[in-house]
């Protein structure tokens, strides 16, 4: 086991990038060996995502082009997928010696040494998630300025598209004990912000000694840190906005005023099929009371389109709610059906021709949108966390603004970390530049 070398690849949201950390960490703990090759490793993890029927495939695309190479490499599928797939994964491709879910990291380096000493297929998919958030407290390998901390998994929502209760099961939060020594151990290793991860991450609730802790109270209690100048969380659903966390969004000046809700169609009828449980009028007054407690407050959404029953007029609803709150970034994708859910027995009768043109009109609004904000800052200075330095040439460097907007800046006095005022000298929809 100790001259064991591994490979973690991971896919999807945030939060897998924050699992494969802490996977990794675990298994350096164990005495192996991380590579930074896939074709070194004696043992392969794929961190998989299945939001999408597209990631699901990639996986075991991607488990060929390895094993075709090196039939002797100790295959590992772990995530949503191997959770959503379970022990069919093994029918599915003979190579696959490893099938673990998203709660049971922590049992990983013990499979992996059975796997290899027994030859045999191993698989764990139990929700045991109070297990690994015990697990999870040792320290990551990530030492970046910008830090992400899961602090709260799974989803109680069910909205008919969606696969998360069933791969990442009941929603359950952290003890906020362990998510402040968690932002205190990485803020001392260099994190000048914290990124705090959930599905439902505005379901935070931690009770502890008859007291109820919500997401308000814990981003209080991180911002105490000192050397935190930045706190933001994600992703958010529309019906766990709060007033108490609406009107923190003007009183705490370290949480950012940017804030990823998915708001995923502007049809009313549609947002019903989809179990969101809002409707667009509801959506607009919590964007109203967000943006009267912090007018500088930026939005961010991702949209579904072509959802089963959506007809022009739905998808004319949603480019109107678009033209409405104007979303500074955002993501949209074709409906994919995943086995399992609600919308998966509804007939879909729009083609995929409709579909690609509805995208690709919203697509181009949202990047309109997008453009005319980051021109909005032309000439003008804002405030940028330096995260990194170009590799090839040192005047170079990336940070983001407090709006999310990623910045490339040339300067010959900064430092990763600091944080500074820089002028926009010019801009696309993607990004801004400037000098500091």
């Amino acid at each position: 086991m100790h001259s064991k070398s591994f490979f973690v690849k991971s896919y999807g949201c945030q939060m897998n990038v924050y699992d494969s950390e802490k996977i990794t960490s675990i298994l350096e703990n164990k005495g192996m060996t991380e590579k930074q090759e896939i074709n070194n490793a004696d043992v392969v993890i794929f961190n998989t995502c299945n939001i999408r029927d597209k990631a699901a495939h990639k996986v075991y695309s991607d488990i060929g082009r390895v094993t075709k190479l090196n039939k002797n490499k100790t295959i590992a599928v772990v995530g949503c997928v191997a959770q959503a797939e379970n022990s069919e994964m093994f029918n599915k491709n003979n190579n696959i010696d490893i099938v673990l879910g998203p709660q049971s990291y922590h049992l990983l380096p013990q499979m992996i040494n059975d796997s290899e000493k027994h030859k045999e297929n191993l698989i764990n998919t139990d929700f045991i998630i109070n297990e690994k958030f015990d697990y999870i407290k040792e320290e990551k390998k990530s030492k970046g300025v910008s830090s992400a901390i899961t602090i709260q998994e799974g989803c109680d929502k069910f909205c008919s598209f969606c696969v998360v209760p069933f791969t990442r099961g009941p929603e359950y939060s952290r003890h906020f004990n362990d998510i402040k020594l968690e932002a205190e151990s990485v803020s001392a290793r260099g994190a000048s912000e914290i990124v705090l991860l959930g599905q439902n991450v505005n379901a935070y609730n931690y009770s502890y000694k008859g007291k109820n802790h919500h997401l308000t109270q814990l981003i209080n209690l991180i911002s105490e840190i000192n050397e935190i100048k930045r706190i933001r969380y994600t992703t958010s659903h529309p019906i766990n906005m709060s007033e108490e966390l609406i009107k923190l969004h003007s009183e705490n000046k370290k949480l950012m005023p940017f804030l990823h809700l998915p708001v995923q169609s502007g049809s009313d009828k549609i947002l019903k099929k989809m179990n969101r449980k809002y409707s667009s009028y509801d959506y607009r007054r919590i964007i109203e009371k967000l943006k009267k407690s912090n007018p500088n407050i930026e939005i961010s959404s991702d949209f579904i389109i072509g959802y089963p029953g959506e007809t022009e007029k739905d998808f004319d609803e949603t480019l109107k709610l678009v033209e409405e709150i104007k979303f500074t970034q955002s993501y949209s994708f074709i409906y994919s059906e995943r086995p399992g859910t609600k919308s998966a027995s509804e007939e879909d009768e729009i083609s995929l021709k409709v579909k690609k043109e509805r995208l690709s009109i919203l697509q181009q609004k949202l990047k309109d949108i997008q453009y005319e904000y980051n021109k909005s800052f032309y000439d003008k200075s804002v405030k940028v966390l330096v995260e990194n330095q170009s590799i090839s040439n040192p005047k170079y460097f990336f940070g983001r603004t407090p709006f999310m907007q990623s910045v490339y800046l040339e300067s010959d006095s900064v430092k990763i970390g600091q944080e500074m005022d820089v002028k926009i000298t010019s801009c696309n929809h993607k990004s801004l530049y400037g000098i500091a």
